[in-house]
């Protein structure tokens, strides 16, 4: 049995505003989170700040239809990576994690490199297909980006859909 933890990266007001079928993926989203808490898997929550997504801004904080506990873990970034500057893996040490579940915001940054760089870092990675989002950018449509995202890391990592997630 592996030790697993479920990140949830960057599902703030303004990171997801454009962000396609973010109703569903915030609904796949509830759904592994609640059923992360039932089996007692660490939720933990990254949120992204720069200079133009200001921690403690209303555009900062995680949408409403997500209820980060009190004492669930908080990671504050501000580098696309979850690892990078961060206590991340300590956490994930002293919890004696082995296997990361990534769902969030967005496919082509945040998450591409998070989920990257836990399979640099020796984790077992499984990216939940229908659990991301981004938005379109300028040369590509946020449908392909998230397809081509599950696709070339399904060669590295696990990649599932939210219903075939046990915890």
């Amino acid at each position: 049995m592996t030790n697993q933890a479920l990140l949830v990266i960057d599902v703030q007001n303004d990171v997801v505003t454009n962000a396609v079928k973010i109703e569903e993926v915030i609904a796949n989203i509830n759904s592994l989170v609640s059923a992360a808490r039932l089996e007692n898997v660490p939720v933990i929550w990254v949120q992204h700040s720069d200079d133009y997504l200001v921690k403690g801004s209303a555009d900062w904080e995680i949408v409403n239809e997500l209820n980060p506990l009190a004492d669930e873990i908080k990671i504050y970034k501000t580098q696309p990576s979850s690892f990078e500057e961060t206590d991340l893996a300590d956490h994930l040490k002293s919890l004696d994690i082995d296997t990361l579940v990534i769902t969030g915001a967005q496919t082509n940054y945040c998450i591409n490199a998070t989920s990257n760089a836990g399979i640099e870092l020796g984790y077992e990675v499984t990216l939940v297909s229908d659990a991301h989002s981004t938005e379109d950018s300028e040369t590509e449509k946020a449908i392909d980006i998230i397809e081509a995202k599950n696709s070339t890391f399904a060669k590295i990592g696990k990649v599932l859909r939210t219903s075939e997630i046990t915890f």
